[in-house]
């Protein structure tokens, strides 16, 4: 009965999506009923949303605050233009696939997909242009590697969610991510690129609007490299740091600077300075660029906490364990079973987002029995996340409008991509896994 629930409640959920009922609200619809219907009383699932929201809030909303604001920072003054074109005179028009895949890769990083993404097309359209390359040799590399750094990396939303669900360490999810990153987008990169090389994409007329920016002042190269890459420098240096003996000073201060909201506050300070207070920007105009950052995330914010409210509720009711429990009976990996499951709900909602944090609540006994690294779960649902991209996802229409693709060729390049982003990350995973 109470797997039938669920596979009611995710059904609902796909219909609400369908509706294009805010997942926010469809969400908290579904954990609610959920509740009811598992047999909770109604105090109880009051309680339980009380303790979703809390629980939920109290471990990453400062973190995707900051990092929005880190994004929005890098964005507004130029300093993601500058690192783009820096990588791709420093690479050359012969190796123009790798400077766009390094390009998305460090730009996907502080900004969120869609940012990042509305940043590269116009580069993409110039250099396809430029060095009359085919328009899908030129932009596969840069949307895998944006796709890539969202489904497994912090700060973005769902990895920092599913951390914070399994008491995963940040660090080590951040080390394992980047091993298993920088396989996957070299396959799904440049290599899915050269295949497609041969798909006819017209360029569209030359929009003046559409090319980089020439005429503002754009930050040096160094400081916007640095202060983009600062939150992984230091979060890393602490996962090192972690693993010297001893209580030292030194050891102290990079453990405390490598904690992922301290790591986040620190480049935001040196951000606001750097970009806003010493350009002459002003302190008036750079707190807005902070509220622009904080009003664009306030959505995908909410969401979150729905989606933890919906796993709060399996886990109170119980019905978490009995779903864990067919890992078991069907003698499945934890691992696999984590990934099967949000693949199967990203396919039917679409929401790379909503399918990760709602598996969590069906894997999170699995995680906390002590029997699967929470690292390693937490990638293990990112990359199912974006597995067989289709119509109801948000990022295929982006992609299919932005490049004036036809269907068929939507699916060729971007669905081919992401599933293949999905199974190489489920393969690195498992071979981590070996080790770990």
């Amino acid at each position: 009965m109470q797997l039938v629930i669920i596979g009611l409640s995710v059904a609902i959920q796909i219909f609400l999506t369908a509706k294009k009922i805010s997942p926010f609200i469809s969400l908290l619809i579904i954990a609610i009923m959920s509740g009811l219907l598992l047999g909770m009383e109604p105090m109880e699932v009051i309680r339980s949303v009380e303790r979703g929201v809390a629980n939920t809030l109290g471990g990453l909303a400062l973190i995707i605050c900051l990092g929005a604001i880190l994004g929005k920072l890098l964005e507004v003054s130029g300093a993601a233009e500058r690192i783009s074109g820096t990588l791709i005179t420093a690479f050359g028009t012969s190796n123009i696939q790798w400077a766009v895949l390094l390009t998305g890769f460090l730009i996907g990083i502080p900004l969120y997909y869609n940012a990042g993404f509305v940043i590269l097309v116009p580069l993409v359209f110039s250099i396809s242009r430029r060095a009359s390359l085919p328009l899908m040799y030129v932009a596969i590399p840069m949307a895998a590697s944006l796709s890539t750094t969202h489904c497994f990396l912090p700060p973005h939303p769902s990895p920092v969610f599913l951390v914070n669900a399994f008491r995963a360490d940040m660090g080590k999810t951040l080390v394992y991510g980047l091993m298993i990153t920088v396989p996957v987008v070299i396959i799904a990169g440049p290599l899915l690129g050269r295949l497609l090389r041969k798909m006819i994409v017209p360029l569209p007329e030359i929009d003046r609007s559409l090319l980089p920016a020439t005429e503002r002042q754009l930050p040096p190269a160094l400081p916007s490299f640095l202060l983009g890459l600062l939150p992984v420098i230091l979060i890393t240096t602490s996962v090192l740091a972690s693993s010297i003996p001893g209580t030292g000073i030194i050891r102290t201060i990079l453990l405390f600077a490598g904690d992922s909201t301290i790591a986040l506050l620190i480049s935001v300070l040196f951000a606001i300075y750097y970009f806003g207070v010493r350009t002459g920007a002003g302190m008036p105009a750079t707190m807005k660029w902070l509220n622009d950052a904080i009003s664009g995330i306030s959505v995908i914010l909410l969401i979150i906490t729905a989606g933890g409210v919906f796993k709060q509720v399996l886990q109170d009711s119980g019905t978490d364990r009995y779903i864990a429990s067919f890992s078991t009976a069907w003698n499945l990996p934890p691992l696999l079973f984590g990934w099967m499951i949000t693949a199967l709900l990203r396919v039917a909602i679409g929401s790379a987002t909503v399918a990760g944090i709602t598996a969590a609540g069906v894997v999170s006994p699995l995680v906390l029995s002590g029997t699967v690294s929470p690292e390693l779960m937490v990638l293990a649902i990112g990359t199912g996340s974006v597995f067989g991209s289709h119509v109801n996802d948000s990022g295929f229409w982006m992609f299919k409008e932005f490049f004036n693709l036809t269907m068929r060729q939507t699916f060729l390049s971007w669905s081919v991509m992401e599933t293949s982003i999905s199974i190489l990350g489920l393969i690195g995973v498992l071979l981590l896994d070996l080790f770990i």
